[in-house]
């Protein structure tokens, strides 16, 4: 089975003005929410994809490690070690910022165990028992508390909210219209959805996001959507940037 399977994409030449600096190419990863058997496939993908790969190499992980899939666990154990071929850039999803709210404050896990959290807390070997009923939210807390690797949490704490190369911009859930990309809020940057989907209009470069789950990896010209629901449908997706070349890398024949 090959390892590396292509999805070359076709837009308008103005869709394609955007550009990275030359001799830099650009892994960005969509939500991965826990699949750790798909990063492992998109590992070996992006592994054998670097046979042609200029001189920088970076891969973009776009947030939303956690919590949906089997196994946040595993998916921090790796990220937090940067075991991938390339070194990692990874930004902070809404979900991770829901673990940290989570170490602060127990009753998150009453709105958090309703999109995610139960599977992540099972991962770390929480008993979830009391919280599936509503209950036992401090006992949780402390229990993934000494049971997460210092590691890990040290990996949530230092994910980063964005970046920036070339003419893209990079976060995970999106930008504010109107609202200059650098002083865009932590708040919109992890959680905003509808005002940032339905703009038409265009910011000072591309937006690449995840957040928002999508059948195929959605191309428009002021943003590129790389979230396909890998919890769900088990596709990961990568989009690979290089100067003006845009392609995609994906778990699936089809994206």
């Amino acid at each position: 089975m090959a390892l590396s399977r292509l999805t070359r994409l076709k837009t308008k030449t103005e869709e394609r003005s955007a550009s990275l600096p030359p001799g830099l190419r650009i892994y960005a990863v969509g939500d991965i929410h826990g699949r750790l058997d798909l990063l492992d496939k998109l590992s070996q993908q992006i592994r054998a994809d670097l046979d042609s790969a200029p001189t920088e190499v970076v891969t973009i992980f776009l947030g939303d490690y956690v919590d949906r899939g089997p196994d946040s666990a595993g998916v921090l154990e790796r990220l937090s070690r940067a075991d991938f071929p390339t070194p990692i850039r990874a930004l902070r999803g809404n979900h991770e910022e829901v673990v940290r709210q989570f170490f602060e404050d127990e009753d998150v896990l009453e709105r958090w165990r309703r999109f995610g959290g139960l599977e992540m807390l099972h991962s770390y070997r929480v008993d979830v028992t009391e919280a599936t009923r509503g209950a036992g939210y401090e006992r949780a807390q402390k229990s993934l508390a000494a049971r997460m690797p210092p590691e890990h949490r040290m990996f949530l704490e230092q994910t980063d909210l964005s970046a920036s190369y070339g003419d893209y911009f990079f976060c995970h859930a999106g930008v504010r219209p109107g609202v200059p990309l650098e002083r865009q809020t932590a708040e919109d940057l992890l959680w905003i959805r509808e005002e940032f989907l339905q703009f038409k209009g265009s910011w000072s470069k591309t937006v690449v996001h995840g957040h928002t789950p999508v059948r195929i990896p959605e191309v428009l010209p002021n943003r590129i959507n790389v979230d396909t629901g890998a919890f769900a449908t088990s596709a990961l997706t990568a989009l690979v940037l290089e100067g003006a070349e845009r392609r995609f890398l994906s778990t699936k024949r089809t994206v």
